[in-house]
């Protein structure tokens, strides 16, 4: 009766780590001065691979810690079973955090065959290529962003970026008024997005009453006085006032 996959041990891995390795005339050996598996093949540098049924901290360290001896290091990993478990060895920041250090990912289904090992990750040296798009956006939303609104690690508030700060504006300027036309809005020269901001209504604070004319809903109400308790509203001019 074949193993059940989930009683399996780090040794039950390495059979088949053995076999692919050796397929690419690699002479393999198990556990040399610590490490799990390690392989040579002429003058080339020895290759390592560290055994473990599941990805994490202590695999990496591990990883990195053989970085010392070869720049040739794989993390091998049992492969679970079913999409939802690949995805946690297969998730592309473990990926990336792989290649970011330099070491090599594998999954490793128990058997003998050299086609139980899969190559996620290979140990290349890692050059990051800059995500400009990104980059600009981050760039952006630093730059509009007026003051430092948010405190590191905050979970109960919303974050206040850039587009919120200006939601807010737009909707403390109709509450001084009871309700403001967007021509108005625009004169204050405080929200110039105004227009974008009252259509998409994003945090549903807007209600059109009549054309281009807009009052602020319950919720509206009750956003500013959670964001006014938590300090974090943004400051208008003291004459600013919406005239229509």
């Amino acid at each position: 009766m074949p193993r059940d996959r989930d009683s399996c041990s780090e040794a039950d891995l390495y059979p088949a780590v053995k076999a692919f390795l050796e397929a690419q005339g690699y002479d393999v050996k198990a556990e040399v001065r610590g490490c799990d598996v390690v392989a040579m093949r002429g003058e080339e540098p020895p290759v390592i691979v560290e055994l473990k049924l599941g990805f994490s901290l202590a695999l990496l360290l591990q990883g990195v810690d053989r970085l010392g001896l070869t720049d040739r290091v794989y993390l091998a990993v049992g492969r679970p079973r079913g999409r939802r478990r690949r995805g946690s060895v297969l998730r592309r920041d473990v990926r990336d955090l792989c290649r970011r250090l330099g070491l090599g990912l594998m999954t490793v289904a128990p058997g003998r065959s050299a086609g139980c090992v899969e190559v996620i990750v290979d140990p290349v040296p890692y050059r990051p290529r800059r995500r400009v798009a990104a980059l600009t956006r981050l760039l952006g939303e630093h730059a509009r962003r007026i003051g430092d609104p948010n405190h590191g690690g905050i979970t109960r508030m919303p974050i206040v970026t850039a587009y919120r700060q200006e939601a807010l504006r737009c909707a403390m300027l109709i509450e001084r008024g009871g309700r403001a036309s967007l021509k108005a809005l625009r004169q204050t020269g405080l929200v110039p997005n105004a227009s974008r901001i009252l259509q998409r209504d994003v945090y549903g604070w807007f209600q059109r009453l009549e054309r281009a004319t807009y009052a602020l809903t319950d919720r509206a109400r009750q956003d500013l006085g959670r964001f006014a308790a938590s300090r974090v509203l943004p400051d208008l001019a003291a004459g600013a006032t919406i005239e229509d």
